[in-house]
């Protein structure tokens, strides 16, 4: 059976952090560290980002970050997701893994490594109305759509098919601002009802909008250049993921699922199909939990 399965598995890791077998050397770093980190064993952050939820809240999220046009003309003007989608997306699941599972030393220097990245993400764009806009990738106003998009869109997959959260749905928006933080986000939401406010205002003050570079986002997602042994499962996983956009999101992005109750189990066949592949946690986790046993701290769970 494991025979059977390894070009599937290896395919899976492949697409996530870039290497076939074994562990990236950068994961096997998160256990040098000299402090416990920002999150550990029993957080909220742990519960959410070790569950298999996040490939679906991963595709949520790139979705609900199109939306707003200044942060798709930084993606659309200056990455390269066409050419590499999965270095990008390898890349953004490194941070968030040393965040969550490394030490606070190299979280800092992680996320201060993106700031210096995005200091070469700026531009303009026209909105719907022809008005041009001067955009930044570090600009509050983007900073603060990006981390919110990222935590809604990881919550609400959680929601729908991970384990219940330690402290509940507000105990992840807490812990996550600290990331927001790290990112430069000035005071981020603490809450679930203080985020979804402030994405709902994005909306009112008439910030988001769909185009055709939005169109183009979605199309992409719908259909990425994955390895033919995964092409099968992916359009359920899209499906369950447009599940857990808002209504209104879903206008704006012209998306809809087939249907939302089937649409939603069927995801959870095929996300328990991957976590038997994968395993119950992910290899960050260990290492994180063998750097804070060296320091001497006692986890029970």
């Amino acid at each position: 059976m494991k025979a059977a399965t390894e070009p599937i598995r290896s395919r899976l890791q492949f697409t996530f952090n870039g290497q076939r077998t074994g562990t990236p050397q950068w994961v096997q770093d998160l256990g040098d560290g000299d402090d416990p980190g920002l999150f550990g064993p029993g957080s909220a952050v742990w519960s959410v980002h070790g569950g298999i939820s996040t490939i679906p809240a991963g595709v949520r999220a790139l979705l609900v970050q199109a939306l707003h046009p200044g942060a798709l003309a930084g993606v659309h003007d200056h990455s390269r997701y066409r050419e590499d989608p999965l270095g990008r997306l390898a890349g953004t699941i490194r941070w968030i893994f040393t965040v969550s599972y490394g030490s606070r030393a190299d979280a800092v220097a992680a996320s201060n490594f993106v700031l210096k990245i995005h200091e070469r993400v700026t531009g303009s764009y026209h909105d719907r109305h022809g008005v041009s806009h001067d955009y930044a990738a570090n600009d509050q106003d983007l900073l603060s759509w990006v981390h919110m998009a990222f935590a809604d869109s990881f919550l609400q997959a959680a929601l729908a098919w991970g384990e219940p959260i330690p402290g509940g749905p507000d105990a992840y928006v807490r812990e996550w601002a600290v990331a927001g933080e790290l990112m430069g986000v000035e005071n981020p939401p603490r809450s679930v009802d203080e985020m979804q406010a402030q994405l709902a205002g994005f909306d009112e003050r008439g910030v988001l909008e769909r185009s055709g570079r939005t169109d183009d986002v979605v199309k992409f997602l719908r259909r990425p250049p994955l390895f033919p042994v995964l092409r099968a499962g992916y359009p359920v996983l899209f499906d369950g993921a447009v599940t857990t956009i808002s209504p209104r999101f879903q206008e704006l992005l012209g998306v809809r699922p087939t249907r939302v109750l089937p649409g939603r189990a069927a995801t959870g066949v095929v996300l328990k199909g991957i976590g038997e592949l994968l395993g119950p946690e992910p290899v960050a986790a260990k290492y994180a939990r063998a750097r804070r046993a060296r320091l001497g701290i006692v986890d029970t769970d």
